[in-house]
């Protein structure tokens, strides 16, 4: 029996118990219901809102516009080359994880991730049409009768209706979305959409619906980042054991007054959404939802002891708890070197693209000079470069500028097609010029020498200047 042993192949992994989380009410809870009715609000309603941006612009309010290549949040518009803005958001969420994870731990996992968040939704449907904990342990565990069929057949009905509400939501954020609704439903809208509201449908009723826990413990890799982020002074879900070992339950028989407060009921078991007992430590699965604390909090109640057994708190606190020392301030747990320095930098970066977007100007200019020839020679010896020129008015109405240009060397500028050096910029739109400087031939000049491009907007004055330079033969 002992070589057996030796010789069976280590087991890697496990069938997956399915998770039937019992109900719960408490603070906690529903601090979870707030959230969960807030993001979904969001997320379903925003691309609805309308904004007045004037008759050339769009009206929706946040339009990821790809055809034009332009992102509209209510009053600001991102070009391409404002990518940078877009980049910036994208480092401020990150270190907003960090400092959130720093200080309260798991906090995105357990309250505002999507898959947290369609998850819970997903559960308490099941739990209307099967029942709470007991009732979808047994229906899970019984055979396919009409009944279960009956059940089953409303239970993701409802999954997948949820499922492509979400999917088309998604759509609604890159193109109007009252118009997009409705080629959408009379068969219009390009195929792209219809694929994406497939895949996200399909990936959001398995997601949601059937792996849940799984792509917490497995798929996700947040949990192990934010698990190298928390330190001793992060908060997180905490089963104090000193307090509730040796655990049992409390009846009235020899050495039932040794036991500790925990009573060993498995609430806090049951009424996790992926399945953790947090009375054996910290774990991948624990997203920190603290339902578990509204679990034993009621518990306790019951019981006639004092709430906390199962509560936030720091690994310092517990420590300080455990030697009958009080807590520290939670200020102290709070303002720390690293929490500060996530906190500059977030401001930091914050307050910079808040001031790009106050001084940044309603057109730009972009002069490309001609690789191939870089210059010609005219038949009466002039020298001629040229340029690519392109103008962004980022405005909603049309614009008229004035080109001009300075240097060390007087240079001739003219405007392919246009008899002066005036042109007109429709709104939200770039122009594509073509510019070419003229050198007389009567004045020695260098191989290359540097000048500026002038545009200035014909209403307000305002100007904006792109360096370049001018090619000529080696003298």
């Amino acid at each position: 029996m002992a070589n057996a042993d030796l010789t069976e192949a280590p087991q890697l992994y496990v069938n997956r118990e399915p998770v039937f989380p019992r109900a719960v009410t408490g603070p906690f809870r529903r601090l979870k219901w707030a959230i969960m009715a807030v993001t979904l609000a969001i997320y379903y309603i925003t691309p609805w809102i309308r904004f007045d941006r004037g008759p050339y612009m769009p009206d929706q309010a946040v339009l990821v516009d790809l055809a034009n290549r332009r992102f509209f949040f209510f009053w600001i518009e991102i070009w391409p080359q404002e990518f940078y803005y877009v980049a910036g958001l994208l480092i401020m969420a990150g270190l907003g994880l960090f400092l959130f994870t720093s200080v309260l731990g798991r906090v995105w996992c357990g309250y505002a991730c999507p898959q947290t968040v369609w998850v819970d939704l997903f559960q308490h449907v099941e739990r209307l049409v099967d029942g709470d904990r007991n009732a979808q342990t047994r229906l899970w565990n019984s055979r396919w009768t009409g009944s279960k069929i009956r059940k089953r057949a409303v239970k993701w009905t409802i999954w997948f209706l949820i499922s492509v509400a979400t999917g088309g939501a998604w759509i609604f954020y890159f193109a109007d979305a009252p118009t997009l609704a409705l080629d959408f439903v009379t068969g219009q809208a390009p195929f792209v959409a219809y694929a994406t509201v497939g895949i996200l449908t399909a990936t959001t009723f398995v997601l949601g619906g059937f792996l849940r826990e799984q792509v917490c413990i497995y798929m996700c890799p947040w949990p192990r980042i934010q698990g190298a982020m928390l330190d001793e002074q992060s908060l997180i879900v905490t089963y104090k054991a000193w307090r509730g070992e040796p655990r049992g339950k409390h009846r009235k028989k020899a050495g039932a007054e040794a036991l500790g407060d925990c009573i060993d009921c498995n609430a806090c078991v049951n009424v996790c959404p992926t399945g953790v007992d947090i009375r054996e430590g910290q774990q991948i699965g624990c997203i920190t939802c603290a339902l578990c604390i509204d679990a034993c909090d009621d518990i306790m109640r019951k019981v006639g002891k004092p709430r906390g057994l199962i509560d936030y708190c720091t690994l310092a606190d517990e420590a300080l708890e455990r030697g009958g020392k009080p807590s520290v301030s939670p200020w102290r747990r709070i303002i720390r070197p690293r929490t500060i320095l996530y906190t500059v930098l977030w401001a930091g970066i914050g307050l910079g693209m808040i001031a790009a977007l106050f001084l940044r100007t309603d057109f730009s200019v972009t002069l490309e000079h001609d690789r191939n020839p870089l210059f010609v020679t005219l038949s009466d010896g002039e020298i001629r470069n040229g340029y690519t020129l392109r103008v962004n008015n980022m405005s909603g109405d049309p614009r008229e500028f004035r080109l001009g240009v300075t240097g060390d060397y007087v240079v001739v500028p003219e405007i392919q097609g246009d008899d002066d050096l005036s042109f007109v910029v429709d709104a939200n739109e770039t122009r594509k010029i073509r510019l070419f400087l003229t050198a007389p031939p009567w004045f020695d000049m260098p191989e290359r020498f540097d000048l500026r491009i002038w545009l200035e907007d014909a209403e307000t004055r305002e100007r904006a200047a792109y360096s370049t330079h001018f090619r000529g033969p080696d003298q």
